[in-house]
């Protein structure tokens, strides 16, 4: 076991590996958000109370839920570096910033756009997760920040993977925040006790979709990593070898 994660911390090995990866993860990706896509828009019934404004539904829940998966993503690869001084595991949480941060602004702007109809305002400042999301998307512009403030790559490392894992705490704030406090947004449809508060017809294309955009994510982390991988290992033998061995 220890010698498959050796293995794969390698920047060469894992380089080679994930390039064979990507496409696993593009083809069923492109395929769950195309029926996704279709089944939330065309198939779904409209809802009772919000009509078809719902339907943002099927880009504002995978969005928001990547931009947290993300940010742990990222804050355990930064405290896995940190700890263990693996430095793909910093690759991986440099690569994966941009991306959350994207997912996040994602969530914001369909969350907004679903509010107006919904609530009758854009923004809330009083609602806890508005609020409480807002504040990780200004942690992933401070890690991004952070990292391009230093010219040393292994300080910028250490000291974006502190800012990182202290920003975490704020992940369980969002989740739990329309529990325990008051809140504009409806509690749990999903994860709930007795199921899932949706019916069959709504409730598919959103798995579908979610799948879709973890399966995207998977494949725009993997080309991230390659990047920051081969700008990070740019002066090594390898990498050399490699770029006269394609120039051949």
């Amino acid at each position: 076991m220890w010698k498959f994660i050796h293995k794969l911390a390698s920047p060469p090995h894992f380089y080679g590996l994930a390039a064979s990866m990507i496409p696993w993860f593009v083809v069923p990706g492109l395929f769950l958000v195309a029926y996704g896509a279709y089944a939330g828009l065309f198939v779904a019934p409209m809802d009772y109370q919000q009509g078809d404004a719902f339907r943002i539904i099927y880009v504002h829940v995978p969005s928001a839920y990547l931009s947290m998966m993300t940010y742990m993503i990222m804050a355990t690869s930064a405290g896995i570096g940190l700890i263990w001084r693996i430095k793909l595991a910093h690759a991986v949480a440099a690569a994966a910033a941009p991306i959350g941060a994207w997912f996040t602004f994602l969530a914001l702007a369909t969350g907004s756009i679903w509010g107006k109809p919904m609530w009758g305002t854009w923004w809330e400042w009083g609602d806890p997760r508005l609020t409480s999301e807002l504040i990780m998307l200004f942690l992933y512009f401070g890690y991004m920040a952070l990292r391009g403030a230093i010219d040393d790559t292994a300080k910028a490392d250490k000291s974006s993977a502190v800012l990182a894992l202290v920003g975490a705490v704020n992940v369980p704030i969002i989740h739990f925040s329309v529990e325990w406090w008051s809140s504009l947004h409806q509690g749990p449809t999903l994860v709930r006790k007795g199921g899932p508060a949706m019916d069959t017809a709504m409730l598919y294309p959103l798995l579908a979709m979610i799948l879709g955009f973890t399966f995207l994510f998977g494949a725009l982390l993997l080309r991230r990593v390659r990047a920051e991988v081969l700008y990070r290992e740019r002066r090594t033998r390898w990498v050399r070898e490699m770029i006269l061995s394609k120039g051949t």
